[in-house]
């Protein structure tokens, strides 16, 4: 197989040759059809994520069809298209997973980090963290579901049922949660980087009933708030954004450092709260959602070989929507 390695943090990924891999029991594995480019990715490329199991394929949003099942899976899934997300295997057996709360299990491997993901022709996976997937649906078209709209998803559920949702930073998983939004009859005021004039547009055009800068104050009171830049400065200005009562919430995995705020803009009830990883629930619950709301993604297809140029391209902030590698 072909994969974009990852050899040493902060280093390029080279395109290498490996055999093909072979799954174990309660393993599949896929020919990747797709594979979309998270804002994770950098953080493990860059470092901002310690200790990535090295030599190390990244790629967290990954849809392919399932050619190989190891024993103990269902021979019928072959030849059916799967998507495998960024919690890729968890213990079963700690007092998170046996709380219905296994994306905070003690002993998990995450896809693209601490196992190797997608961004190769072929990739094996924990059979119950391989999702069926529409079938008809395009395999581009539903990669960046499998974290964007997942983790957007999970980030909404926590926001509440408030009618005013403020979006920070409009990139993969906001464009997605956007559409959500607008289909459940709420109110979208998206905050893009100061001055990014065609991210604003792309917003509106997806639903916002406002646009505008994360240094700008919305027009109205927000009932909730999801921040999905990892830029910590954003958490105060989003908790005086969000109405008395009302709730912040962080989606990234990781985010600069908070800057000291004045306990009175958290007095009075605010709530402040963060989002790790996702489970399988979440995923049995969005899917059927996106479908419903008619959610579209909108994507930049790679070649896979240009890895780089991708990443690349998100780290510079110059993609509306999400970059997608094809093999």
């Amino acid at each position: 197989m072909k994969a974009m390695v990852l050899e040493r943090v902060g280093s390029p990924l080279v395109l290498t040759e490996r055999a093909d891999p072979m799954p174990g029991p309660g393993e599949v594995r896929l020919k990747v059809e797709a594979c979309a480019v998270c804002r994770t990715d950098l953080h493990v490329v860059d470092g901002d994520l310690a200790h990535p199991k090295l030599p190390l394929v990244p790629g967290h949003e990954i849809v392919g069809i399932i050619d190989l099942a190891g024993e103990g899976v269902d021979r019928a899934r072959i030849g059916r298209r799967a998507g495998v997300p960024w919690l890729g295997h968890t213990c079963g057996a700690c007092p998170y997973c046996r709380s219905q709360a296994e994306n905070l299990c003690d002993d998990p491997l995450f896809t693209g980090y601490t196992r190797d993901g997608g961004f190769a022709t072929h990739v094996v996976a924990d059979a119950a963290f391989a999702f069926d997937l529409d079938q008809d649906a395009g395999a581009v078209a539903q990669a960046p579901l499998l974290c964007a709209g997942l983790i957007g998803w999970r980030c909404l559920k926590k926001a509440g049922e408030g009618k005013r949702i403020g979006l920070y930073g409009f990139g993969a998983a906001a464009h997605i949660i956007a559409q959500v939004c607008t289909w459940q009859g709420r109110d979208v005021y998206a905050f893009t980087r100061p001055g990014d004039d065609e991210a604003q547009r792309f917003a509106r055009s997806l639903g916002a009933v406002w646009a505008g800068g994360s240094d700008q104050a919305p027009p109205v009171g927000l009932d909730a708030a999801i921040i999905f830049a990892p830029v910590g400065d954003l958490v105060p200005a989003a908790l005086r954004a969000v109405r008395k009562g009302g709730r912040v919430v962080c989606g990234g995995i990781h985010m600069s450092d908070i800057p000291s705020m004045p306990y009175s803009i958290l007095w009075e009830e605010w709530q402040l709260m963060s989002v790790a990883n996702l489970t399988r629930q979440d995923a049995e619950e969005f899917f059927p959602v996106a479908r419903q709301a008619g959610v579209r993604t909108y994507t930049t297809t790679y070649p896979l070989d240009r890895a780089n140029e991708a990443l690349a391209d998100l780290r510079a902030g110059r993609l509306s929507g999400a970059a997608v590698l094809v093999p």
